[in-house]
This record gives C-alpha cells, sequence and structure tokens, in this order.
C-alpha cells in the first residue's frame, strides 16, 4: 500500500522537485502540497476526519511567517499526538538536527533532494510506521457459573479488573474471563483504549464523554438495549490522552 504523503515547502521549484520524487518512487501519493504553517495545520486537521496522512515532508523556514522555525514549530504540536503522521524535516539547515531526532522525526532529509537519497528516506518511513494489529482471536470466551459464553468482539462493551478477577461487560451482561487486562490490552489494541488500570473500553461503544471538575467518565454501551449504559471512569493521568484518541477520527468537534 501506498504511503499518503503532504509536503509543506514554501519554495515552488523545490516543492514541486520534492513532490516529483516522491511520486516517481512508485511508492507515494501525495494528497497535498503547502507553502504555509496555516494550510499545513489545515491539511492535517482535515486528515483525522479523512483518509490519514502517513508521513509529512516539513521544510524548517516558511517564507513570510513570523518565526525562522515555523516546520519545527509545527512538529514539536504534532509529534506523538493519536493521529498524527511520521515527520521527516526536509530542510537546507543541518543546525537543527539534534532538535528534530528529539522531536522524532524519521528522517532528515537535506536540500538539495536527490532521487537516491528521497527513496531511502521512504525506506526509513515505511521501515518506522508501526505493524498494523493482528487480527486477533474471532470470538471471546466468558464464563457464567459452569458455562461458557460465546462473545463476538462487536458485542464486547469493556473489560474491568476487579481485585484478582476479569469481567467483560456486554450487551448480553457481565461475565467473567480467565484473562488479566493487560493480555486482552495486547490483543485487541486495535479496538480496546485503556482508560484507566481496572477499565479498557471499546471506542466503537463510547456514546458520551463526561467531564465534571476533576472528574471525567465514559457512557458506554446501551445504544440499542435496555439495558443502562455503563459509567467508566477516566483516570486524570488519562484523560487528555483519552479525549485525543476519542477525537482522532471524528469530525464536529475541534480538539482542545
Amino acid at each position: 500500500m501506498k504511503l499518503r504523503a503532504l509536503v509543506v515547502e514554501d519554495e515552488w521549484a523545490t516543492r514541486n522537485y520534492l513532490v516529483e520524487l516522491l511520486t516517481a518512487s512508485g511508492s507515494v501519493d501525495v494528497v497535498g502540497a503547502v507553502a504555509d504553517l496555516e494550510a499545513a495545520t489545515q491539511a492535517l486537521d482535515a486528515a483525522r476526519s479523512e483518509a490519514a496522512i502517513d508521513v509529512a515532508f516539513v521544510d524548517v523556514q516558511l517564507i513570510g511567517s513570523a518565526r525562522d522555525d515555523d516546520g519545527l514549530e509545527l512538529i514539536r504540536a504534532r509529534a506523538g499526538r493519536p493521529g498524527a503522521p511520521a515527520f521527516v524535516l526536509a530542510t537546507a539547515f543541518r543546525e537543527h538536527a539534534i532538535e528534530a531526532f528529539e522531536l522524532g522525526v524519521v528522517d532528515y532529509l537535506l536540500k538539495p533532494f536527490t532521487e537516491e537519497r528521497v527513496e531511502q528516506c521512504i525506506a526509513r518511513v515505511r521501515e518506522r510506521r508501526p505493524t498494523p494489529a493482528a487480527e486477533g482471536p474471532v470470538r471471546l470466551v466468558a464464563r457464567r457459573k459452569k458455562a461458557l459464553v460465546f462473545l463476538r468482539w462487536d458485542e464486547v462493551w469493556a473489560f474491568e479488573a476487579i481485585e484478582r478477577l476479569a469481567y467483560v461487560h456486554t450487551s448480553q451482561g457481565r461475565f467473567e474471563v480467565d484473562l488479566s487486562l493487560a493480555a486482552v490490552e495486547s490483543l485487541m489494541s486495535r479496538i480496546l483504549l485503556r482508560v484507566h488500570r481496572s477499565w479498557l473500553v471499546n471506542v466503537d461503544h463510547v456514546r458520551e464523554l463526561e467531564g465534571h471538575g476533576s472528574e471525567t467518565a465514559l457512557l458506554v454501551g446501551a445504544a440499542a438495549s435496555d439495558q443502562e449504559p455503563l459509567r467508566v471512569p477516566v483516570s486524570r493521568d488519562r484523560a487528555q490522552a483519552v479525549r485525543e484518541s476519542l477525537l482522532a477520527k471524528t469530525m464536529g468537534v475541534r480538539p482542545r
């Protein structure tokens, strides 16, 4: 699958040449090529609700801005956040390398660009991409007294740990499982979100995010059942990350 790339470069000729090199590689689709910080921010925000951008090639200095390190400012604000692309600093200035790698950029691409160097950069981006999560087991097996209950993953609302026991909350009720939350999370991280040391939730069943002073909670499940939704606590140290994860593939509310 081709990488989806954004190019942020204010020099028209350089921007077009980099787009040409990326496209010629055969492994990159350039979905945007912009000249300033505002346009780059808009493109990355739009990608949260549309198809994701895999990698952004960003120049350090953008003409017409009040700062001389707009590219780094963009990376500082985005790197490591849920849904953020990989970043490559594409610049003529060598002196930003230390800070760039501290921010987690995948590569430092110096001008003038060459076909060989761009190919190396693309390979490095691919190597650093997260490995897609395995599909995991098709169904979950839980216990109801002496019976085994077979559950589809789309029925699962959340997992809860109470002392040394673990439970799964579903549209059919609550059942005991013979797994730790850590084991469940490692197998099904693509659909489950850790919101508390004692809770994992299925993001597809989160209905509301509540905030009351220092307390944050989620209402989970019960969209089409007679049960009341679960009210799941969100730990204070995870509240912002949980909010960002839930908003990462949505539209309608501006992230804060």
